[in-house]
């Protein structure tokens, strides 16, 4: 292996050649750069962004945080000495804090060096006989690398919606998506938010302190469960130091990759009464505890899942005063089938003066006008508008990468209509193309950091074994990919998840196909992927290293 560039002149110019190349500079492109690196690769890595940080960077709205179990547990697990060098402020990180820990962690392992800003890749294609991809910016750099690591992220394509008119509104338009990096006022304003996934929830509260009026446009209304966001206590970060090894360990066997002590007992084992007590608890405790500790069976069992249903809307009803709007804000799909939102006063938004919900099941949007959004029933001026309506998740920027494999064939051809995958890191045609956070992993539904992290570990072990065995090209087979997708199913199929229309379905997205792409197998998944590897690369095609120089296949 060599940790050295070279540079090859052609016709068309100088070619850059690495062994790898990383899309992406998030969570999940950091560590593999890292990891890539300590192997002896020559690594470098590309962002559009004009910094580290991926959907860390991109995402400033208002009230951004994560949305998970936080502090001290999102974050990159293999070194203490990043554990014990950086101080969490909160249970719930900000933006800025998160950005600000990543930002630290490329300088702490000298990162930057080899990443290179404000550049998109606009064009990605394998050449079979010199088993290399050839990769284009939007500067017009060709680069020539044995692998290609998509770390693009699950949730980096904004999803604008086809709403009439919306091109012609005179006034502020923000996608939370793509937040302004300059500050943004919303004193004195009308304001109006059509969305409220994750986002909407987080900024909803935030504009609302401020807007002279704020209207929310909903379409389909959520569960949310209070965040309880707080201080983090110096004795839970000491505790986190000290025992790091052994919290380590327990987060790579929890379902979700975090530190949460799941619950066996099922629903129907308790009263109502007891129910009743044991979720009040944790909903004062706040977080993930309400779903994870609770029962074991509210996402598989329908009348387990309804008895919590009923328990948060329940909740609604008793902080949003007006009965009107808090039936408007009512779910009725199965909780926890969407993504879980955590909120600090979202529903106490509602019974402010200056904050006005419009249910677009009842009025929905006619057209987007210069001066403000028309429904049904009239027009609501507004100043600014903020469109918090979510990403084309999880494939939406592979897609847009849209790379050609053998044969030339496009990604978009080969997922027109499935997104097949083998163990969520390759794609069967796209020899040496590896996804971090892929459809087919546990992605969105798993601590992000640590899966990053294993997957990497994963793709690290796989490049080696391809050197060590004089391997040219790694590529997943059809069939691999038909067992996989059966896998991936029938694991859904135990659960309510399929039942709910969501971006985990696709079907935020008109036209795009609809297939629950996550592995909801947790450190099952990670036991597979590295008992394939154990198995000399089961459901894998290999090539023999060709030796061919670069310079002659472009």
């Amino acid at each position: 292996m060599t940790n050295m560039q070279q540079t090859t002149a052609t016709a068309r110019g100088p070619i850059k050649s690495y062994d790898a190349v990383v899309i992406g500079a998030g969570v999940g492109g950091l560590y593999a750069l890292h990891h890539l690196r300590e192997m002896g690769l020559s690594v470098r890595v590309y962002d559009g962004a004009t910094g580290v940080g991926g959907t860390w960077w991109w995402n400033r709205y208002p009230g951004a945080r994560v949305d998970g179990p936080g502090s001290p547990f999102y974050c990159y697990t293999f070194s203490e000495d990043l554990v014990k060098e950086w101080d969490w402020a909160e249970t719930q990180p900000s933006q800025e804090s998160v950005l600000e820990y990543l930002e630290y962690v490329a300088d702490r392992l000298d990162l930057r060096r080899d990443i290179q800003l404000e550049t998109w890749i606009r064009d990605a294609s394998y050449d079979e006989v010199a088993q290399r991809w050839t990769v284009e910016t939007n500067a017009g750099e060709r680069i020539s690398c044995q692998f290609l690591v998509c770390a693009v992220g699950t949730l980096s394509a904004p999803n604008t919606p086809d709403i009439p008119g919306i091109n012609t509104f005179a006034g502020e338009c923000y996608h939370t998506g793509r937040w302004p990096q300059t500050p943004v006022s919303f004193v004195g304003k009308r304001v109006g938010v059509i969305g409220t996934g994750s986002s909407g929830v987080q900024a909803v509260p935030e504009i609302a302190s401020e807007a002279a009026h704020l209207t929310v446009f909903q379409r389909t209304p959520q569960y949310s469960i209070p965040a309880r966001n707080r201080a983090l206590e110096p004795e839970l970060m000491q505790h986190a130091r000290e025992n790091w090894e052994a919290i380590r360990a327990q987060l790579n066997t929890n379902p979700v990759g975090m530190p949460f002590k799941f619950s066996e007992r099922l629903a129907r084992e308790d009263t109502p009464e007891r129910r009743q007590a044991l979720y009040e608890d944790l909903w004062q405790k706040g977080g993930f505890h309400l779903l994870f500790s609770s029962y074991a069976d509210l996402l598989t069992d329908k009348e387990a899942n309804r008895t919590l249903a009923d328990f948060v809307r329940g909740k609604i009803g008793e902080v949003v005063r007006d009965p009107k709007t808090a039936a408007k804000l009512m779910p009725e799909y199965y909780l926890g089938t969407k993504r879980q939102l955590l909120d600090n006063g979202y529903y106490e938004t509602f019974n402010r003066d200056n904050v006005t919900l419009v249910d677009l099941r009842e009025d929905p949007i006619q057209e987007i006008t210069p001066t403000g959004v028309r429904t049904a029933t009239g027009d609501h001026p507004l100043d600014m508008l903020v469109l918090a309506t979510g990403f084309d998740a999880i494939t939406g920027t592979l897609l847009r990468l849209n790379p050609k494999g053998r044969g030339g064939v496009s990604l978009k051809e080969k997922w027109s209509t499935r997104f097949d995958t083998y163990l969520g890191l390759m794609v069967a045609d796209f020899p040496n193309l590896f996804m971090i956070h892929g459809p087919g992993s546990p992605s969105v539904l798993y601590n992000m950091p640590l899966g990053a992290e294993r997957e990497s570990a994963w793709i690290g072990d796989c490049v080696r074994h391809l050197r060590e065995q004089g391997l040219g090209a790694i590529e997943a087979t059809v069939d691999a990919e038909k067992i996989w997708d059966r896998e991936i199913t029938d694991l859904a199929n135990t659960t309510l998840y399929p039942l709910t229309d969501s971006w985990y379905t696709g079907a935020n997205i008109p036209g795009k196909p609809r297939q629950f792409c996550v592995h909801l197998g947790g450190p099952l998944y990670f036991q597979r992927i590295n008992e394939v590897a154990a198995n000399g690369y089961e459901g894998f095609a290999f090539e023999e290293d060709r030796r061919v120089e670069t310079v002659a296949a472009l």
